[in-house]
């Protein structure tokens, strides 16, 4: 049976500018840059202004959240009065606001990072196209499309089968099986050697043959033997199963020590290869912070470079005066109402971004104030075992903010300190305690851990084990399975896969 009921209940919602302030919390300094061009060229009542003297006060006590919450109260449409509106919201701050520090002069923001222009990776490969005998244009469009499968690291991974769907569908071309891997063995030739190959074993296969046909060594027989392992036993070498290789091959230990290192000099990643490089491949960091230590005291920059000065347009401020105005004298009609209430609407829209982007940099500089506070001895040794443990609810705690907006802060921010570009994220971590009830941060384990394993014999390295053996006589008090996962957190494969002759 149905039935209706009232209740009443509690329900916490964002504002649009809450959520907006949160995403700008998420970007880093490298594509702020973007995103604000893209509010300019969205808003019209947003504009670029002059550069002044006037510094933005990272200090500053108003909140930007205050001021979106004091604009989201209700007006009335028909009775806003234009002369508060004027007063508080524009003419109290005709420069508006500037995010840059003084840390950085006019020439130096005026440099523009000059743009490499060079052929991409592709293009160089297409160029060797140029080098196949192809009897028609049909044979050329089915050698592109296997060009243009091959991924960022070099190897060709999508199987005959799709690129040939692939050409009937984009290019309306019917291709065989055969006529892909005919083209395909061609390509295999192109440089840089390796590319187009379809699995880690053929890359390596590849560039072997290729020094074989072209004569690029000092010893043949020792080429011979380095193919025969990766065709008949990459197996056993991809797992450095030694004895099973010296009892196959019938080589001595010297023998197949010469064959490995021979092996080890090949490029397992083909595209990296290639000079030029492919560019959209490359990451750059751009430091949303800058930390330096003067004579024993920590400076905290805020990188603002890539925050442009905004103000609110003045073309739009001279159109609310004079809609003023023409109140006074009651000459206004309401085609000029719903033309000012779109103007106005236009610079509240400005208003909230500006207080948005103040607020990102406010939040961003006591955050990583608070975080370079909990973590100075650190800072000014760079000694890894100096971290402190340290979580997100206690930066939350100190700075007052809540647990997912420090969160928003680390994702993706950098600083860069004397020893060298830091990610917000490596100085938080768990804390593990000492047999004398020390608490030390994990990050602290982590390194030890990775210093005993560095030190280690190659010969006979050290199972999981042992290494929690080591570690526990050192005082850290720790299972095998913990010292397996952060073995695996620092990317150091098990003791097997250690191994060396």
């Amino acid at each position: 049976m149905l039935k209706q009921r009232l209740s009443q209940k509690m329900v916490q919602k964002l504002s649009p500018q809450q959520i907006q302030l949160m995403k700008l919390l998420q970007i880093p300094t490298a594509t702020l840059d973007q995103r604000i061009k893209e509010e300019l060229e969205a808003n019209p009542a947003l504009d670029e202004g002059e550069e002044s003297e006037e510094v933005f006060d990272l200090e500053d006590d108003a909140s930007a959240e205050d001021k979106i919450a004091k604009e989201e109260e209700p007006q009335k449409d028909e009775e806003f009065e234009l002369d508060d509106y004027l007063l508080e919201y524009i003419e109290e701050d005709p420069s508006s606001y500037k995010f840059k520090t003084s840390d950085y002069t006019l020439e130096e923001e005026d440099k523009k990072m000059p743009i490499a222009v060079e052929d991409t990776f592709y293009d160089y490969l297409e160029e060797q196209l140029g080098l196949l005998d192809f009897s028609n244009e049909r044979e050329l469009i089915i050698a592109k499309q296997i060009v243009g499968s091959i991924d960022n690291d070099g190897y060709l991974r999508r199987e005959p089968l799709s690129i040939i769907d692939d050409l009937m569908f984009t290019q309306n071309v019917n291709a065989s099986e055969e006529e892909i891997l005919y083209f395909l063995e061609q390509i295999q030739d192109f440089d840089p050697p390796g590319i187009a190959c379809r699995s880690l074993q053929e890359c390596l296969a590849i560039q072997i043959k290729r020094k074989i046909k072209n004569e690029v060594y000092d010893d043949p027989i020792l080429l011979e033997k380095s193919l025969l392992i990766l065709n008949e036993y990459f197996d056993e070498f991809s797992k450095k199963h030694y004895n099973k290789l010296l009892k196959g091959l019938n080589i001595s230990e010297d023998e197949l020590k010469e064959i490995i290192e021979e092996i080890l000099k090949l490029n397992p990643k083909p595209a990296s290869g290639y000079k030029g490089g492919n560019t959209s491949s490359r990451h750059y960091i751009v430091p949303d912070f800058i930390l330096t230590n003067k004579d024993g005291e920590l400076d905290l920059i805020l990188n603002s470079k890539n925050a442009p000065d905004l103000r609110i347009n003045d073309h739009y401020v001279e159109m609310l005066k004079n809609y003023n105005i023409k109140k006074k004298d009651k000459k206004n009609n309401s085609e000029d109402k719903k033309a000012i209430l779109f103007i106005k609407q236009k610079i509240d829209s400005a208003k909230w971004f500006i207080d948005a982007i103040k607020q990102r940099q406010q939040t961003l500089f006591n955050t990583m104030y608070t975080i370079m506070q909990f973590q100075y001895e650190f800072f000014l040794s760079g000694d890894q075992k100096r971290l402190k443990p340290m979580i997100l609810k206690d930066i939350a705690e100190i700075t007052l903010l809540d647990i997912s907006t420090i969160s928003r802060v680390v994702n993706s921010k950098y600083v860069q300190t004397e020893f060298g570009t830091k990610s917000l994220k490596e100085f938080f971590s768990e804390s593990l305690q000492t047999k004398d009830g020390e608490e030390v941060s994990t990050l602290e384990v982590k390194k030890i851990l990775s210093d005993i394993i560095d030190a280690e014999t190659k010969k006979k390295p050290l199972s999981d084990e042992k290494l929690k053996e080591m570690l526990r006589d050192k005082g850290y008090n720790i299972a095998r399975r913990t010292v397996a996962k952060y073995r695996e957190q620092l990317n150091i494969p098990v003791a097997r896969l250690r191994k060396e002759l």
